[in-house]
């Protein structure tokens, strides 16, 4: 029989659904879905990177169900990006695909009301690593002034089973890890940090068996070390996309909104844009 998926929530916070941003030679063209808040603007930007181990998931499918109204809420516009999975494609298309998001939301930005200087990501599970690589080699019209992980992997170089050619890393990178050493090194986070980075907020499962916590924790350590900020807050008892939490994955959205207000300097705006939201 085959799997059948529930149908949407409407997503009352849409504001420009199917912007085309890519259309690579041989591929579907690349789409982004975006929610920006009323008023005039220009709104901070989050790319949301949806997880599904580089070879599922779709940028409609959020972990928080109320993720949208929380952050529009907040006065902050978002943005769902799509990227090639990978039996579509191998790395480095995705991270192709995430930069062309990106690009094409800056070349907008005053059409869509959007503030060209304040742009973050936010990436679960894999989508996590592209978040993060997008932060690390962003540039230009390419960069990230902040990231937010949700249980992404950063070292794919030190992963499990390297030897087998068919685990989602090694779909993702075109064979087995143990053939691709270096390749694994070039797209993990943890081998790309640098002084000049842009803040991270890593929120990560205690529990978490897929990505271990162990991963967040070395990966902030050698983001300090280059004297880089950041955080990391544990979820003490969740496993992957936050299983078992003790507390409602709502809290964890406000938490990185909290983040956000503080890096990027948006607090007061983003007050103001709750209040009148919830009045």
């Amino acid at each position: 029989m085959p799997d059948l998926q529930p149908i949407p929530e409407p997503r009352t916070t849409l504001t420009h659904a199917g912007c085309v941003v890519s259309t690579p030679l041989g591929y579907r063209p690349l789409q982004l879905d975006l929610h920006v808040p009323p008023g005039d603007g220009p709104f901070p930007v989050l790319l949301w990177i949806h997880g599904g181990g580089w070879v599922g998931g779709s940028r409609v499918w959020t972990v928080d169900q109320r993720f949208h109204e929380r952050m529009v809420g907040r006065g902050y516009a978002v943005a769902d990006v799509d990227y090639r999975l990978a039996l579509e494609a191998t790395y480095p298309a995705q991270q192709a695909d995430i930069e062309a998001a990106i690009r094409w939301l800056r070349h907008h930005a005053a059409a869509l009301r959007l503030d060209p200087g304040r742009f973050a990501a936010l990436g679960e599970s894999a989508g996590g690593q592209l978040a993060a690589i997008a932060g690390l080699t962003g540039a230009g019209d390419t960069a990230l002034q902040a990231v937010i992980l949700w249980y992404g992997s950063t070292d794919l170089s030190s992963l499990r089973n390297q030897d087998d050619p068919f685990t989602s890393p090694a779909l993702l990178l075109g064979g087995p890890l143990a053939e691709r050493a270096a390749f694994a090194r070039l797209a993990s986070p943890l081998h790309n940090v640098h002084p000049d980075a842009p803040p991270f907020l890593l929120v990560h499962g205690t529990d978490d068996e897929v990505v271990p916590f162990a991963d967040a924790v070395g990966f902030a350590a050698a983001m300090r070390a280059q004297g880089v900020r950041c955080d990391v807050l544990p979820v003490e008892g969740a496993g992957h996309v936050f299983t078992g939490a003790s507390v409602e994955v709502g809290t964890l959205t406000q938490t990185g909104a909290d983040f956000l207000d503080d890096v990027l300097g948006h607090a007061a705006s983003s007050r103001s844009a709750s209040s009148n939201a919830s009045e």
